[in-house]
């Protein structure tokens, strides 16, 4: 028998409709449902738990003082610059009281680095003077405590509270905003929605590290103007696949920090950290 011309059809099967298709349209997928997508998040978490098991917060500090302050500074600028300011700024002024009795412009001059200093340096100064007024010198570990402090929202909160009292708190970062919209796990744009939005999908357990992977996702991955997506382990749960580069060697070359071989944003990363530290200021890259 020979082969069917294309478009010509089979014999004895009925001719269709002149002006009519001859196949029916595909229907379109369902919308996925809410129990669906909880299901698909916490399997995420899971997927990102094992691609991620030593993920932790990308600033250097040694108690919550110190994790306050690089977290405030760490507006607008990268983690790693951040880490490369801080050791100078904390052996100047180790603690509220030290910091809160600051001459401003020396206290600007050490955080300038990081971008809009003056602003940052008025925060400084103000949540280190109500940390020694108000609350005897020490870093409060309650949330409606926290957001009192000059400079200091919910996010700034949370990743206090999180990690260095160990009290479950999801951080909306602009990683973690853009990949939960991605995934379709909220559609707000507001930190405070989206933050109530995840967490009604998650036990309260799982907001610290969730957040941590997430971030970790976004900024070695899920880049925002150009995903890895042909190197991304999690890319069949992902309903944004496709975004980004699709071909898995080109999508290797996006990758970065640890993933892409190149040093972290911590100078003292923990010890469980597969990637290199990042160098201090001014220096060169651990080889």
């Amino acid at each position: 028998m020979g082969e069917q011309a294309p478009g010509e059809a089979s014999a004895g099967a009925p001719a269709a409709p002149e002006g009519k298709a001859s196949a029916k349209k595909p229907k379109a997928a369902a919308p996925e449902s809410r129990l669906a997508m909880v299901r698909r998040a916490r399997r995420i978490n899971r997927e990102l738990a094992e691609i991620y098991p030593y993920a932790h917060p990308e600033l250097d500090f040694r108690d919550p003082f110190e994790l306050l302050v690089a977290t405030v500074l760490s507006a607008q600028t990268t983690d790693l610059r951040v880490n490369q300011t801080t050791p100078a700024l904390f052996a100047a002024y180790p603690t509220p009281e030290d910091m809160a009795a600051a001459v401003p412009e020396e206290l600007e001059e050490l955080i300038r680095p990081t971008g809009f200093f003056r602003m940052k340096a008025k925060s400084l100064l103000g949540l280190s003077q109500t940390l020694r007024d108000e609350f005897g010198g020490e870093v409060p570990g309650r949330l409606e405590d926290l957001v009192r402090l000059p400079g200091v929202g919910r996010k700034t909160a949370n990743v206090v509270l999180g990690n260095a009292f160990g009290v479950p708190g999801i951080t909306v970062d602009t990683h973690f905003g853009r990949l939960v919209r991605r995934w379709k796990w909220t559609a707000h744009e507001d930190p405070e929605k989206v933050e109530a939005d995840i967490c009604a999908i998650f036990p309260k357990s799982e907001w610290t590290m969730l957040s941590h992977r997430v971030v970790f996702h976004g900024r070695r991955i899920c880049h925002s103007r150009r995903p890895a997506c042909g190197a991304c382990p999690i890319a069949p749960l992902c309903p944004a696949y496709g975004e980004g580069e699709t071909d898995p060697e080109k999508a290797r070359k996006l990758l970065k920090y640890e993933k892409g071989g190149q040093p972290g944003q911590r100078l003292s990363p923990p010890a469980d950290y597969p990637g290199l530290p990042a160098p201090p200021l001014g220096g060169a890259a651990v080889s």
